[in-house]
């Protein structure tokens, strides 16, 4: 288990790091560089952390380390429109602000994707190594998309908000607080979630062009094998 776990939190906190050197560089004019390069620093300083864990529980914990970094530099990369879309912390159950609700509802759709794409090679998504089994949780999926979260969930809801695609007139507050997307905001965020899948990018592994859809069976079937004694490793997905 912690060996495959290990892998996957590499790869999350590999990717956390990229995503954020990846925004200095695009927007070096828009954000605060010093900071980044130090929240940069600290995700590079898990890395071999990470490497060399044998335990779940510390692995974890790392994993908690790393979130809680790249999230601290999240509501800088939110260019625009700061009054109506800002990031001040994690709100999961119910999502108490328009950020967090694009989060939640791209989480979902990713780890639906992820679900999917085990079923499809023969694994089950409610086992998983990293995650522990609870009734009715999809454990295997949500460690599949831990290393997919920042680069293809995440990226693409920043990209909704600095795009403009989404709009205050996209969401709804309840009387608890909670923040929904209305109908037509849903609509919008799946549309532009189907086109995003299509686009092609480069597998870090297979060296091979492929749709961004396409990648959550991909390492699916890369789980898979050394599962089944076809491969040593597991190769986590590094997004470059």
């Amino acid at each position: 288990c912690c060996k495959i776990a290990r892998n996957m939190i590499y790869g999350k906190l590999y990717n956390s790091r990229w995503s954020i050197e990846r925004t200095k560089r695009d927007h070096a004019l828009r954000v605060d560089g010093e900071r980044f390069t130090a929240v940069s620093a600290q995700l590079q300083g898990l890395l071999p952390q990470a490497a060399a864990e044998t335990s779940l529980e510390s692995l974890r914990g790392l994993e908690g380390a790393g979130a809680t970094a790249y999230f601290s530099v999240l509501d800088e990369m939110i260019l625009q429109g700061k009054e109506t879309f800002f990031f001040r912390q994690r709100s999961r159950r119910p999502p108490l602000d328009n950020t967090n609700a694009l989060l939640s509802f791209a989480y979902s759709l990713l780890a639906s994707d992820c679900t999917a794409a085990l079923q499809s090679v023969g694994l089950d998504p409610y086992v998983g190594f990293l995650h522990r089994a609870r009734p009715g949780r999809r454990s295997l999926a949500l460690d599949l998309m831990e290393e997919l979260r920042t680069v293809y969930a995440d990226r693409f809801v920043l990209s909704c908000i600095n795009q403009k695609i989404m709009t205050p007139k996209h969401f709804q507050k309840q009387e608890n607080g909670a923040v929904l997307l209305t109908d037509e905001g849903r609509r919008a965020f799946l549309g532009g979630w189907q086109t995003r899948k299509q686009e092609t990018i480069t597998h870090p592994f297979l060296n091979e062009k492929l749709p961004w859809g396409l990648v959550p069976y991909v390492q699916a079937l890369l789980l898979a094998r050394p599962l089944r004694g076809d491969m040593e490793l597991y190769p986590p997905f590094f997004w470059k």
